[in-house]
This record gives C-alpha cells, structure tokens and sequence, in this order.
C-alpha cells in the first residue's frame, strides 16, 4: 500500500496501490459496496489528504480522513524511528480500511444487527507480516478485549482476523478485479438488470393513484386515493389522522376491479404558498351522464394541513361517453400553465365519429390541454395562453396544446440537471395502448401523438394511418404487451441522494408490475431500455431497505427535493387498503453526506399524528458464507432481520369473504365448491346448451373462479374484456349458480384461452339478463380483440 503524510515520507508498498475510478455507466458487480454506517459509499467532495488512496470512492469525506489522520498519529508516536520505519504504513493501511467503499464487508457490518469488527479482516501473509513487525501496536489500533488476549499468539491472531475467509480480507480484497472494477456504478445482474432497492415510506391506502408536494418547503408529501381522499405526510413519514382533502361523496368510483373513474389527479399551484390553491381531478355523474371534472379549491386559512371545501370552483367539466379512458393527470409546467390530460373517451379504438375524439381538435377527449389559471379570482376561471398552437384555428378548440392521445396515464415535468439544467421543462407521459403497444412520449406544443391512426410505432387503424397529413410525432420509446398491457409513466430522476440516476426516466406497468427505465443517449439522441429488477442477495440488505413490491403499479411521484417514489397496490380496487407507498433507492452509490441534508420550515398541526408502521419486509436476502461463520463464531441473538415478520395480516377483502363463505357453508355440507361440483357433475352428463358458462385457467382449480367460457353454436369459446364490467360478470355468476361476482377479471388473468375462438366481444349487460346471451355484444364470433383480454370472474354469494 502506498503511504502519504507530511513528516512521514512518500509511498510504501507500491504493489497495493489501488485507484477507484467513478463513472455514471452501468456495470455489472458481483459485490455490493457498503460503508460502517450501513449505507452506500460516495465520492468525496473534497481531496482527501490521508487515506488518498480512497479521493475517488469510498466511504470518507475529509472530516473522517482528518479524524482517522489524528488517530494515525496519535499511534505512531509511541514508536522509535525504527519502529516508525517498520510499521508507519501497515497502521495506515489498516487505519484507512474504514474508508474503503467494501469497509462492510471487511469489517463484517453487511447486518446492522451484528457487532461490527472493531479491525479489517487481514489476509493471512499480510497479518503475518504485520504481527512479526509491528504486534506491539495492536493494542494501540483497538480496544477489543478478546483481540487482546489474543494478541500475543500469531497464529490465534491472524485466523481471527482473517476468520479462515481467503477472498474478504485486506489487502487481497482490494486487488480482486472481479469484485473491484465497477465499484460506484449501478449494479446489474447476469443478464444486464439494473438492482435497485425500496424504502417503504406508507401503506394502509385505497389505490393511492397520486402523491405530490406542495413546494413551499414544508416537505410533506400528499397521497390521494382513488375514492377521493388525500392525505398529509409529514418528513418523518407520520400521518395526519383528519384527511388533507375529502370528496368522497362526490366522486364516482366503484370497488370493481379495474374501475377507472374516480379521483385522478391533484395538483398544487407553483405560487401555493402565497395563494393556497390546488387543483383536482375527478369522475362525476350529473344526473344520467359521467363527466371529468377539474376543479379549484383553496387550503383553509384556519389550518394549513386542511382544504376549505366550500371554496371549490369547477374549472372544466367535459362528457364522458363511457367509464373507461378518464385520462387524470394534471400539472404546472415551467411556463405557469396549468395542463389537462384527457382520455379518448372509451371504449375499444377511439370509435367515436369519422376520426374518434384523439383526432378530433373540437373535442377535448384525447388531448393535452393548456390552460392559464393564474390571476383567476376575477374573470374569467381561466384563460388561454396566447402562445396556444390551436389558438386560431378554424373549429379547434382554443385549450388544446398537443391531440392524437389515447388515455396518457401519469406524466411529469423534467426538473432538469442540477449544473446544466439540461432537460429542463420537458414533459413525460405514458400513454396506455389498445391491443399490442405501450408507449412513452415527449410532449411538445401542437403535436399529433398519432392515436387512433398508430397504436406505438404501429398502424392500428390503416386508413388513418396511410394519411400523409398526419404529421405525427413517434413515441421515444413502446413496448409489446407481451412485456406489460397499461405503462405507467414516471420521472426522470433529479434527486439529489443517489448521483448514479440523474437523468433516467424511471417507470412502470400496472398490469406486469415490471420496471423499466430509459436512458437517453447523449451521441445519438435514442432513449436506451433498462430492466430494473429489485437488488438480490445482500445488495438491499441495508437497515430499513426491502426489495420487493405489490404487483400493480399505480402512478410514480415526486418528493419536494426531487426524490423518486412510486405507488402500487396487491388488490387494485378503490375500496381495498393494500397500497404501498415506496421509495427508489440505489444501493451501489449514495450523494457525500450533508450534501443533501433538508431543513423543512415547521408545520403546524391541529390533527393527531399517526406514526409510521412499516409492514414490507426485506425477503430472499443471504447472507455470505464468511458472515454465516462469523455468526456462528459469535453466537449472536438472532437477528431481526432475519427473523420471522410479525403477524400482520395480509389478506384482502376478496378472500378474507371467500374465507368467510367457506366457513359459512361448510356446516351444512353446502359449500359453493361442491354445489359447483355437483353441477359439474350434472353438465357432465348433459349435453351443453346455447349459453351455458364453464370456468377455467384458475392454476389452483378453485370453482368459483376462472376464465370465463361460453357455449354457442355447437363449440365452446371465450369471452372479451373490451367492456367487461360489475354488471356482465354478475349476470355471468348467477347463471353459474352464484349470488353475485366479486372481481370482473380482465387481461387474461385466468390464463389465455388459446384453443377456442372469441365468441363474445363488446358484452354490455343491464344486470337483470339470464344469460350472457341476452346482453347487448358484438354478434356470435365478432371481435377485435385477441385471447390476451379473455375475460373472467370471481363469484360469491350475498
């Protein structure tokens, strides 16, 4: 190892001289880095004058390097100048360990619950040399008791330190290229996955669909769920008891799976701390027609954490033609403007007039709209910006910023790079496809985003698409169903804790749960594709980290200093308490300490405070062999870590019922499975007839479950989802012998139907019908749709 200090002399031990280079690509590392505050190194902000060998990466800022330099020589002076010469680098090697970004590994702190070594672990010729030249010092270098009575045995000293652990020990640790190279750069695994960890920050919500910050340096943060509640967070993650925001009693939602009316969107002004106004998005039925609203209200003067809700003021309203594709996304851009994300209206392939309304500049379903709603108190609610591209164009309405949308889900505004601003202001959406594409788009003024006419890079409908006044603009980036069925948008990540994110736009999909992230390329302007998968083995095993996630994701969100988040769900109902709140979190790199330290301005409160209670837990973490001996040698309390979780239960609604059914018809020898059975057992023998269901695809062959399949016409077939709905999947469970259906299933969840031909598509039912033959469809064997939207059901009894 080479040696630096000022009366000292120069370089020692040229061999170990070991540089860390940083870099923000990404790199695949088979060793996760960690420092003795159990968290991930950094590179220091300032040259570091003692353990130099660490300027590049490690886990040292200059404070450390200065306090680790004093305790160096607070050594070496109980030494002669030959036992200076001798031993003066040795101890600055060992001392300077704790500066290495593997200390946690070297010093056995990988579990937070075990003692940390109070030495590194020394490689057994290095440890040698030290003990025959320089074992006097030991006693200088720790306090240990047990290192010392051992001290004075070579051979009992050195299988201490090394704990008989050839591949983690110093310095043979730090030459191991393998382990070393890619040290500071985002993990990935075998197959180029980028490893990632959560911090779960809450739980307990109803679908929570949006969390924003108010930007007045308060830092809290506040989660909207969809039956139309919205709750304050205070920085230590405790929840206010009284809601933020609650409209309940307006919003239209339902607990159907699937639903997509309800609160959609909440936004806070950009001047929020001077004038208290934000704004919301929600379904509404005014008397027989469902309507988007956008409304105004303004934070109550009394308490801070509350709305008035007396003081709203409906912005826009505008007619949906159906309940699905309620776009309800809002945000403020750079330039002021308040912008309004519409859906297309509904339904399968926008199959509204000639173009549908995405094509369509005089209807403001599938648009982005942009609106100015500041200086609003008189006047007008709002205005047009003068700059609008539509703004004078014949028949088109003035609001309309960007057309060509189907149902953009979750966009956000880059923040820009910290030094550059690089950017800065542009807007991000996800925008859910129809039958094969998901695609991610740029929004830029007056641009035609191409839907009903393509469908991600591809034609969806030809003679639209054949059009060559178009003019569209391509999304950067779409994917096949066969990856997720309902992107999710993110944001580019601008947060200040984790450098190795800056600049990638992080996102999801509800329907697979996957997690992807686009970087752009600076040379060619592409976006490049990243898997992110949740960090293996010991790579999350950092206090208070997990690295699991509820399947459907929801919506993404930003904190106040630009910290990323996202929202999802086990259960995606409005009415099931199974949403998690989850921070991203990069384990192989963390910003210097103090760098991102916040100082929130105090926040009154008049609520009671309900403390935070994390329920995830870390899951399939190992730890490495040389830690399992150490554990072993010390035979310490087992850890909490590793535990059995606390018995919290996890059951949601839909089988805490199913649960409750079962146990309510086995008395009588009724259950619904064997009721079930026994009609089986009935249609077995019989001949089926035009109409009659079966249920299949369920893998654990639960009768009250499955895809749904229909007999027509002499052959069995299945069931689209395009408007499968609460009403066509009760009929669809009565005519089975249930009392009503719990979950109208969509997206093949039971499975693809492959074998069977589409019988049914477009069903809509009243309610009242026999059979699913009665309802309103297509026609026998007419459908656009394919076997991934074969529909299903769970059924009950009332």
């Amino acid at each position: 190892m080479w040696y630096t200090c000022e009366n000292l002399g120069r370089v020692w031990h040229a061999l170990f001289i070991w540089v860390f280079l940083c870099g923000f690509r990404i790199a695949r590392v088979q060793l996760h880095p960690q420092c003795l505050d159990f968290k991930p190194p950094f590179r220091p902000p300032e040259a570091l004058t003692f353990c130099v060998m660490f300027k590049d990466f490690g886990c040292c800022d200059s404070a450390k390097d200065q306090e680790l330099k004093s305790k160096f020589n607070g050594i070496v002076e109980n030494f002669d100048q030959r036992g200076h010469s001798n031993c003066a680098s040795y101890i600055q090697n060992i001392i300077c360990q704790e500066c290495s970004p593997l200390a946690a590994h070297l010093y056995d702190a990988e579990d937070s619950s075990t003692p940390v070594r109070s030495l590194p672990r020394l490689c057994g010729d290095y440890c040698s040399e030290f003990w025959l030249k320089c074992r006097s010092s030991i006693p200088l270098l720790t306090e240990d008791t047990h290192v010392a009575k051992i001290a004075h045995d070579q051979g009992h000293f050195c299988r201490y330190m090394g704990m008989g652990d050839p591949d983690y020990c110093f310095p043979r640790l730090l030459n191991n290229e393998q382990l070393t190279r890619n040290l500071g750069d985002i993990s990935t695994d075998s197959e180029g996955c980028l490893l990632l960890c959560l911090e779960e920050v809450a739980n307990g919500l109803r679908n929570p669909l949006a969390m924003v910050h108010s930007n007045d340096r308060t830092h809290r943060f506040f989660v909207a769920e969809q039956v139309g509640l919205v709750w304050v967070y205070l920085p230590d993650r405790s929840k206010l008891e009284k809601p933020f925001l609650n409209i309940t009693q307006a919003v239209l939602t339902s607990p159907w799976e699937g639903d997509e009316r309800g609160f959609l969107g909440l936004t806070f002004h950009p001047e929020y701390k001077y004038n208290g106004k934000l704004y919301v998005y929600y379904s509404v039925q005014v008397g027989l027609d469902e309507r988007i609203r956008i409304s105004e209200f303004r934070v109550s003067a009394s308490d801070m954490n509350v709305v008035d809700h007396g003081s709203e003021r409906i912005i826009l309203e505008i007619d949906e033609p159906a309940s699905n594709h309620n776009g309800g996304q809002l945000l403020f851009a750079v330039d002021g403007y308040l912008y309004v994300f519409t859906g297309d209206g509904g339904m399968t392939g926008d199959p509204f007039g000639e173009y549908g309304n995405a094509q369509n500049k005089s209807a403001l379903l599938g648009k982005v709209l942009r609106v100015d709603v500041n200086n609003n108190d008189r006047g007008p609610l709002y205005r047009i910006p003068p700059d609008n591209p539509f703004l004078h164009e014949q028949g088109a309405r003035p609001e309309v910023y960007a057309y060509g949308v189907r149902n953009m889900w979750r966009c956000s505004v880059d923040r820009g790079d910290h030094l550059t601003k690089e950017g800065k202001g542009r807007i991000f959406c996800g925008d859910v496809g129809q039958n094969k594409f998901e695609e991610v788009d740029i929004i830029e003024k007056g641009r035609n985003y191409g839907w009903r006419a393509k469908e991600g890079f591809s034609c969806y409908d030809k003679n639209l698409c054949i059009n060559s006044s178009l003019n569209d603009v391509l999304p950067i980036y779409a994917y096949p169903h066969k990856m997720g069925k309902s992107v999710t948008g993110g944001y580019v990540y601008r947060g200040c804790e984790y450098p190795n994110l800056n600049g990638m736009y992080i996102f999801g999909d509800f329907m697979s749960g996957r997690m992807m992230a686009l970087q752009e390329n600076r040379q060619t302007r592409q976006w490049d594709y990243h898997e992110i998968c949740m960090g293996k083995g010991q790579t999350c095993l950092f206090p208070g980290l997990i690295n699991n996630y509820h399947k459907y994701i929801i919506s993404f969100g930003e904190d106040e200093a630009g910290e990323l988040y996202f929202m999802s769900t086990s259960f995606p109902s409005a009415t099931s308490p199974s949403g998690v709140v989850y921070k991203v979190v990069d384990p192989s790199r963390r910003a210097p300490p103090g760098q991102c330290q916040l100082n929130p301005l105090p926040v009154r409160t008049k609520s009671s405070l309900i403390p935070f209670q994390p329920k995830e837990i870390l899951t399939g973490a190992e730890l490495s062999q040389h830690h399992h001996k150490l554990v072993r040698a010390r035979e310490p309390a087992q850890s909490p870590r590793a535990a059995a979780p606390p018995s919290v239960s996890s059951t949601d609604w839909l089988q805490e019922l199913s649960n409750m059914l079962a146990t309510r018809y086995a008395k009588d020898g009724s259950s619904p499975a064997k009721k079930q059975q026994r009609k089986d057992e009935r249609k077995s023998v019989a001949q089926p007839q035009n109409g009659d269901l079966r249920l299949a695809g369920d893998e654990e062959a639960q009768p009250d479950r499955g895809r749904v399949e229909i007999y027509i016409e002499g052959e069995w077939g299945t069931v689209c989802d395009d408007l499968w709905d609460e009403r066509s999947a009760g009929v669809a469970c009565r005519q089975l012998g249930y009392g009503l259906a719990l979950k109208a299933s969509k997206q093949a969840e039971f499975g693809q139907g492959e074998a069977l031909r589409v019988l049914l598509d477009d069903v809509q039912c009243k309610g009242t019908e026999r059979t699913l033959l009665d309802c309103q469809h297509a026609g026998i064997g007419i459908h656009n749709c394919a076997h991934y939207e074969d529909a299903g059901v769970i059924c009950g009894y009332a």
